[in-house]
């Protein structure tokens, strides 16, 4: 084996992205709510980065601000006590004394210094008590307010320990699906296999709302029907009904299986129908009346609104959160002052630099963004007029090679940002998507046939709903022309069940 080091050319092309291109890229990406981080994270770190000069009413409230901390910073400056033989002049700093001493008592003293009291009330609120006093506080997660619950419940000290331990196992919709022999397994040494069923009854029967620490749907259905019937909460003979069905049909329920459930039971389709009825009011997921999902708050990054006057469709930006930025003068002119030494033109350069970039970047994403809607809005304007089953196809490479610029920037441009409309707050990319065309050579985007899906199964009889095969049929008759299987998906995507189950008897 023979090895050997030599030299060698190669000519080849690579693409590389300039930092700048990648920077302008990350921000035009950004929807406002991060990119007003992004500022803010700038300006933290970057000294050569300032805020603009604030409007004139914004420029009171600075003032008012100011004011406030050069009273703070009166208060604070060393006092100089002389006495006014000497100079008559610091009769205020005496003044000043004494109301120190007014304000913090026996606390005060020239040598040592104690937590002073409480200042007295002057009247007026203080700006950060009341930011904290309005500030939400942390939820309790749903663990820790069954177990506040479950302090309450007089039990032995053993049961009380399994309790804490079998409550670590609900999950937030309110079911304890581990399995029994998985939770003595896993069980420390102090709690018995006899602790954890008795704690685990104890569970069930204490803890609110009824349906907690079930296994499933059926039992804690039940648990929620039994507690109406120790209630007398309703007609005896409707829950009895309406345990056996949960208890023995849940499965036919489920499927819609009516007649099934008739046949086995004894009962007739009326008598299924009230009871079906009645349990839509039972709790499936009863974990979730103390603990929600987090709502997501979604900020547009543009509004459309109608011109009468040019009967047309415009946007702007919702830019007014986002911080406005410019070059600090100050340190512009040391970068060009010889004087100063190397490394700190450096890196006053450097900073500036980055700045500029930042900057430029943001008037980019701001005009490539209000072209990429212009664009929108001239391609979807029957989506505006009319709603969603009026969306156009509106491939992004049309887009692109209309405003002369690369797809992969429309992407980009039109990534997790919002519209708010006259037809509520949309997504940017719900523009953008595929299509097929009409009989009637119509272009029409596939989340306008969703949407006339969804009208013709809102129309159809719900005692003889139809199957995908007719759906396919209704919609080929409006001129939409698509396999089932598209069909199928798009009722699954829009969580419509099959006909079966929308079936009303």
């Amino acid at each position: 084996m023979r090895i050997d080091t030599g030299q060698h050319l190669r000519l080849d092309q690579r693409m590389k992205l300039a930092p700048r291109m990648i920077q302008t890229m990350e921000i035009l990406q950004m929807p406002a709510m991060a990119l007003e981080e992004r500022i803010e994270q700038e300006l933290a770190t970057n000294p050569t980065l300032e805020l603009r000069e604030v409007s004139p009413d914004e420029e009171d409230v600075a003032a008012e601000r100011a004011q406030e901390e050069r009273d703070e910073h009166e208060s604070e400056r060393e006092l100089v006590v002389k006495d006014d033989t000497e100079d008559a002049g610091h009769a205020d700093d005496f003044e000043r004394l004494n109301n120190i001493s007014e304000q913090y008592g026996e606390s005060w003293s020239a040598n040592t210094y104690e937590a002073p009291r409480p200042p007295r009330a002057t009247g007026e609120r203080d700006a950060k008590m009341d930011a904290m006093a309005n500030t939400a506080a942390r939820p309790q997660s749903l663990t820790e307010q069954l177990i506040a619950q479950w302090h309450l419940v007089e039990v032995s000290a053993e049961v009380a320990e399994a309790g804490e331990y079998l409550i670590g196992f609900i999950d937030n919709d309110g079911y304890l699906r581990t399995p029994r022999e998985a939770l003595i397994e896993q069980a420390p040494p102090s709690i018995s296999a006899e602790a954890i069923d008795e704690a685990f009854d104890a569970l069930q029967q204490n803890l609110e709302p009824v349906g907690l620490a079930a296994r499933d749907l059926r039992e804690s259905w039940l648990l929620q029907i039994d507690a109406r019937a120790r209630a007398e909460d309703g007609d005896p003979e409707a829950l009895r009904i309406e345990r056996m069905i949960v208890a023995d049909h849940l499965k036919d329920l489920e499927a819609n299986r009516l007649p099934a459930i008739a046949k086995a039971s004894g009962l007739s389709i009326e008598q299924i129908e009230e009871a079906k009825t009645n349990l839509r009011k039972l709790r499936a997921r009863p974990g979730r009346m103390l603990v929600t999902d987090d709502v997501r708050t979604i900020t547009p990054d543009a509004v459309v609104d109608y011109d009468e006057e040019q009967d047309r469709y415009v946007a702007y930006l919702c830019d007014g959160r986002i911080p406005s930025v410019q070059i600090n003068s100050s340190y512009a002119e040391m970068a060009g002052d010889k004087t100063q030494d190397k490394k700190t033109r450096d890196f006053i350069g450097t900073n500036l630099r980055s700045a500029r970039w930042l900057i430029d970047a943001i008037q980019q994403r701001h005009q490539t963004l209000l072209r990429v809607i212009a664009v929108v809005l001239d391609a979807q304007r029957d989506y505006f007029d009319q709603g969603q089953q009026s969306l156009h196809p509106l491939p992004m490479t049309l887009v692109a090679d209309q405003l002369g610029i690369h797809v992969a920037t429309v992407s980009r441009a039109v990534s997790e940002k919002y519209l708010q409309t006259p037809r509520g707050i949309v997504p940017l990319r719900m523009f953008f998507s595929g299509g097929t065309e009409t009989e009637d050579g119509e272009s029409m985007s596939w989340a306008a046939i969703q949407a006339k899906l969804e009208q013709i199964i809102d129309g159809e009889d719900k005692s003889k709903p139809l199957n995908d095969d007719q759906l396919v049929e209704r919609l080929k008759a409006e001129g939409i022309d698509i396999a089932r299987r598209t069909v199928a998906k798009y009722r699954k995507q829009l969580n419509i069940p099959a006909a079966r189950q929308r079936r009303v008897y």
